[in-house]
Formats: structure tokens, sequence, C-alpha cells
């Protein structure tokens, strides 16, 4: 259980380096199975700065870090520190440092993964995709371990989004932005929850919400693929014409035409349909996730309980 080393870190580092500012910090406990919660419940009688919430059913990590946001109370934020502290508490002193020089969004950016090299890969080759297709700039290797001003919180929070990506949103408001570079650390203790499904899934709603490109060059190809059909037809219509012998056609060019275009129809309707599956998912809701308990949280505003020490 990654918990207490998280909270006492997270700690040491606000106390040492940081000692001019209030600080929250909000555990949302995705209805975990095993005795996280009341190991949080322990840590938050002793330390009111830590704040937790259980959700009644797993929402998935993006609207786990959505409802943290929504409930929390600083002047700048961080959507997500992992309890695992892959992306370490060490570099908040910095993020601070480049928020105060007027800096609205500080992107952490993973400069070295300490990962299997296949995962690497794949992650590293996602992040280019996504950002040369995105109608935004995001920030290579950068993920929901940020901070930001609560200006850009507002903003984002104020979209009823129900699968918000979150680094996405962020980007999409533009606002003067930064970044720090640091190593993403070997995982210490426990295995992630999260399967391959769950990061595939992830990844196509971050394509699909942040980008039009492939929706355009599904129109793009079609259009492509029907004009060489129309033009092939003509040509060997005008051959016939002139009593000359069209373009010859075996039935395995036919097998392999077929499959072909058939694979792109395929491809297409299935890229579609994630678009349709986004809007679907906006529309026709599913019944609200609520907050089974709360601790160390009050109905209370988003501003600081003391003006003249920024909070976080």
């Amino acid at each position: 259980m990654n918990v207490e080393g998280c909270v006492n870190e997270l700690r040491e580092i606000m106390e040492r380096e940081c000692p001019d500012y209030d600080y929250e910090h909000i555990f949302v406990d995705n209805a975990s199975t095993d005795a996280t919660f009341e190991k949080l419940r322990v840590i938050a009688s002793t330390d009111k700065n830590v704040k937790v919430i259980l959700n009644s059913r797993n929402v998935g990590p993006f609207r786990n870090m959505w409802h943290g946001l929504r409930n929390a109370s600083g002047d700048a934020l961080i959507p997500l520190l992992p309890a695992d502290l892959q992306d370490p508490p060490r570099v908040i002193p910095a993020f601070l440092r480049l928020w105060n020089e007027g800096n609205l969004v500080v992107h952490g950016v993973r400069r070295n993964r300490q990962e299997f090299f296949l995962m690497r890969a794949a992650r590293s080759l996602y992040y280019r995709i996504i950002r040369r297709f995105a109608d935004v700039d995001i920030p290579l290797d950068a993920g929901e371990f940020m901070l930001i001003d609560r200006k850009i919180a507002d903003s984002i929070l104020s979209l009823d989004d129900q699968y918000p990506y979150i680094r996405g949103l962020v980007a999409q408001c533009r606002a003067k932005s930064t970044f720090v570079s640091y190593d993403w650390e070997i995982r210490k203790k426990g295995k992630s929850r999260n399967s391959i499904i769950d990061l595939v899934d992830q990844a196509l709603n971050g394509f699909v919400s942040t980008s039009k490109v492939p929706a355009r060059v599904a129109l793009l190809f079609g259009f492509l693929l029907s004009a060489f059909g129309i033009a092939a037809s003509l040509v060997n219509g005008f051959l016939l014409l002139l009593n000359r012998e069209g373009v010859a056609v075996g039935i395995p060019t036919v097998i392999v035409a077929i499959f072909f275009f058939s694979g792109i129809q395929l491809l297409f309707l299935g890229l579609i349909g994630e678009y349709v599956l986004s809007i679907h998912g906006q529309i026709r809701k599913s019944p609200p996730m609520f907050d089974v308990e709360r601790i160390n949280l009050d109905d209370q505003t988003r501003r600081a309980t003391h003006p003249y020490k920024p909070k976080i």
C-alpha cells in the first residue's frame, strides 16, 4: 500500500521547501476493494491536510481526477499525484516557482521512463501521434501530473464532460505555459490496475476528443478510392468501345480487391463508431457516481482560507 509513503513524502517536501503555502492533499478512492480507504481514514484523522473521498463505484482514472478537481479549493491545482510516486513530488516546488512567474500551466514532462521497453515505445509513439494530429499543442510525454491555475481549473470544470481527457482540455485553454522535466521512476510497490484494454480505451478517448483528423482522413481516403474506381471503369469502357481488350480482371484479383476494400470500410466504420460512442456517452448519461463518505471535506468555497498564503 503506497498511500502512507505518498503522504509522508509530500508533507516533508511542503514543510521543508514550501513553508509559505497552505496545501490540501486530496485522495479520491475509486471504490477500491482492499484496505486503502481504512488506511486513509487513519491518516486523515491525524493530518487535516489529508482529505479523502470514497466513490460509490469505480469511474476510471480520468473521471476520478475530474472529481478530485471539483472538490479542490486551492489557487493552484495538481490534477494527479499518483500514490505510487512514479511522478515524483520533489518537482512540485519547481512547479510553484514557475507558476509564481506567471505561467498558468506548468506541465510535467517525462524525459525518461523507467519501464518495459515495449510499453515505453508504445507510449512514446502515441504521444507523438496525438501531438501531430491534435487541434492544439499537447507537450510530448506530458500527462496529468502538472500544475494548473485556478482559472484553468474553473474553465475546464465548467464543461459537462462525461469522459474528460484532462491534458487535452488544459491544452485547449491555450494559456501561458511551460514545463518541468523529470525521470518517471519505476513503481516501487504494488501493481497498476490499468489493464491493456483500459489503456487502449483511454488512448482512443484522447484521440477522438482532441482531433478531427481521423474522420477527415477517412473522408479523403474514401474520396480517393471512389475516384480511382470511377477512373478505372471509364478507362475500361473506353478500351471496350475501341474494340480492344479491357483491363483483365481474374477471380484472384477480384477476391483481393473485395478483401481490401471491405477491410478499409470496416476500419473507417470502426473509426466513425468511436466518434459516435463518444457522442453517445455525452448524451445518454449513466446514473452519476456519488460520494459514499467524505473526510476533512466540507461544502467549502474554492478560495484559500488564508488569503495571504497561496494554497495548492
